[in-house]
């Protein structure tokens, strides 16, 4: 059963800065705020009597003033390539999803910002759903605890990768700029080394394209950045991006040449490629153009159709000369290999579903 006391202080919501200031309201002294966040995220810990260095009179007080949430008994799809979709039904019954794709040596986990997405972008999915909420930081991490607990919890014979989540990528349900505060939030609890412990290196925000919002993540952490770009000229990306109405691509670009980042970091560019929309060799030439100067790579995403949606995906050998015009022209260009279709799992796919076939509550085998 979920957990529905929310009249309590959920834990997880907090960044070790604000579990600090948390526990010195209870009249505990700050390094009590540190022990608690080097409990919380350990595997199996659901309760306060379970952090023994806290002296008894003070975790009954943390049971009575606050909780540990966490996401319970998940539906989970399993694509025939090894991907594993996870929806989990929040607190007030809103349903999310997450994605996580193994390979040998990486666990990577798509995971979801919102409830739904405002942005309305014509080929994607979850537009349909339109915009119903934010995530709270502990509904964006907790996608990520359930994720190693299920990696835990499967036998190695199935096991593609490692047993936990080794990246992450905010590519899920939802824009992550436009809930800006719960994903910086996010992103400390994840990468503190009481929290989560990830490295930054491995985790990636995505955006449609949200410049006014872009510097202030490159200022307040050091992920790396993707751009749903998917069109080289206004009148294209306006009808396929709404978005691009109130940030141009010449605001956008400008965004990421003015984006605080390493010298050895790249802007990741996503670009969907849709059949005779923006497929061509003019605008692969002008992709090339617009980008110059950014330091960047490009993904290429042949279009994952999806019911009810028109667009079409080109051929692929329309797929590769698009890309050798543009790695010609001096780019790293890839193509990203979709994963996960026949579960609808793959980029642009994510949409709460009334009907999901071969579903299993977690831990099943």
């Amino acid at each position: 059963m979920r957990e529905t006391n929310t009249s309590k202080t959920d834990l997880r919501n907090l960044t070790q800065d604000e579990m600090i200031r948390y526990v010195e309201t209870l009249g505990q002294p700050a390094f009590r705020g540190r022990q608690i966040m080097a409990w919380l995220y350990r595997p199996g810990i659901t309760e306060f009597s379970q952090m023994t260095d806290l002296a008894k009179d003070f975790r009954a007080l943390l049971a009575n003033h606050a909780r540990i949430s966490q996401f319970h008994d998940p539906l989970i799809q399993r694509s025939s390539d090894g991907c594993v979709k996870f929806a989990f039904t929040l607190e007030d019954e809103q349903v999310i999803e997450s994605v996580l794709i193994p390979e040998s040596d990486r666990n990577t986990l798509c995971i979801s910002t919102q409830v739904g997405c405002a942005m309305r972008c014509s080929f994607c999915l979850t537009a349909t759903m339109g915009f119903i909420r934010n995530l709270g930081p502990s509904e964006i991490v907790n996608q990520v605890c359930a994720a190693g607990e299920f990696l835990r919890g499967e036998p190695k014979r199935k096991r593609i990768g490692p047993d936990r989540v080794t990246n992450l990528v905010f590519m899920g349900m939802g824009e992550p700029l436009n809930n800006l505060e719960n994903l910086i939030k996010s992103i400390s609890i994840l990468t503190e080394q009481r929290g989560l412990d990830m490295t930054s290196r491995r985790i990636t925000v995505s955006t449609c394209g949200i410049a006014n919002k872009m510097i202030r993540l490159g200022e307040q952490t050091d992920v790396n950045l993707a751009i749903s770009l998917h069109a080289v000229d206004d009148s294209v990306r306006d009808s396929l991006m709404p978005v691009n109405k109130k940030f141009s691509l010449q605001k956008l670009l400008q965004a990421c040449r003015d984006y605080p980042m390493a010298k050895r970091k790249r802007i990741m560019f996503e670009y969907i490629l849709l059949k005779d929309i923006n497929d061509s060799d003019e605008d692969a030439r002008e992709l090339a153009r617009i980008l110059h100067n950014i330091p960047c790579k490009i993904n290429l995403l042949p279009y994952n159709e999806s019911p009810g949606l028109s667009y079409r995906s080109p051929s692929r050998n329309r797929v590769y000369a698009f890309q050798k015009i543009v790695r010609d022209a001096g780019y790293s260009v890839f193509i990203r290999t979709s994963r996960g279709e026949d579960i609808s799992a793959a980029c642009g796919q994510l949409a709460k579903q009334k009907q999901q076939n071969e579903v299993n509550h977690a831990g099943t085998s």
